[in-house]
C-alpha cells in the first residue's frame, strides 16, 4: 500500500528535476574540436585548429541556462599551410601583433540566454573574451545526444587585434585582412 503512494510521488520528483534544476553536461575535449577561419582580400584563406582547455552547458528541460567555453590560444594551428610558411603564420598569430598567448593564454565564451528557434536549434546570447576584451555575441548552437555543432563569427578588431585592418590602416592594398574571423565547433559533451 505506501509503495502505491511513493510511486506517484517519486516519479513526480523526478519530473521536476528534469524541468526545474538545471543538469549540467561537461565538455569531452579530447573528442571536440575548434576550426578557425580568417581571409584576405586576396580571396586567400587561412584555417586552422584551437584546444578547448574546458567546458560545460547547464540545460533546464530543453532550454540552455548558461555555459562556459575556455580555449587554449597557445594551441593555435594553421591547418592550410606546412613548413616554413605554417610556422611563420603560426608564430605571427600567436604574437603581439594578433593574439598574443604569452599575454593572454586564453579564450572564453561565456553563455548568458538561449532562445529555441523553428529549426530545433538554439539561438544564443553571450560574451566572447579575447585579449582580455569582453564583448557581447550571438550565434547559432545545436545540440543532440551529447553532440553539438556552434557556429560564430567575431570581430577581432573589437579585441584589439588590429593588424593590416582596412578600419586601422590606409593603403594596405591587397594586404588587407578582414576582421571577422569565423568559428565552427563540434562539440561532444560526456
Amino acid at each position: 500500500m505506501k509503495l502505491k503512494k511513493i510511486t506517484p510521488i517519486l516519479l513526480l520528483v523526478l519530473f521536476l528535476s528534469k524541468n526545474v534544476f538545471a543538469q549540467e553536461m561537461v565538455l569531452n575535449k579530447m573528442n571536440s574540436s575548434i576550426k578557425w577561419t580568417g581571409k584576405e582580400i586576396t580571396t586567400k584563406t587561412h584555417y586552422g585548429s584551437l584546444k578547448f582547455r574546458e567546458g560545460k552547458i547547464s540545460m533546464k528541460g530543453e532550454k540552455i541556462v548558461s555555459g562556459t567555453f575556455i580555449v587554449d590560444m597557445k594551441s593555435i594551428n594553421c591547418q592550410d599551410l606546412s613548413g616554413k610558411s605554417k610556422n611563420y603564420l603560426e608564430s605571427h598569430l600567436k604574437s603581439e601583433d594578433f593574439f598574443w598567448v604569452d599575454n593572454y593564454p586564453q579564450a572564453s565564451l561565456t553563455i548568458k540566454s538561449s532562445v529555441l528557434t523553428n529549426d530545433g536549434n538554439y539561438l544564443v546570447e553571450g560574451d566572447i573574451t579575447i585579449k582580455g576584451i569582453t564583448r557581447p555575441i550571438s550565434f547559432n548552437i545545436s545540440i543532440q545526444n551529447k553532440e553539438g555543432k556552434a557556429k560564430l563569427t567575431f570581430d577581432r578588431t573589437k579585441h584589439n587585434v588590429t593588424y593590416r585592418s582596412g578600419n586601422f590602416f590606409q593603403n594596405l592594398g591587397d594586404k588587407l585582412i578582414y576582421d571577422d574571423i569565423e568559428i565552427e565547433a563540434q562539440l561532444t559533451f560526456n
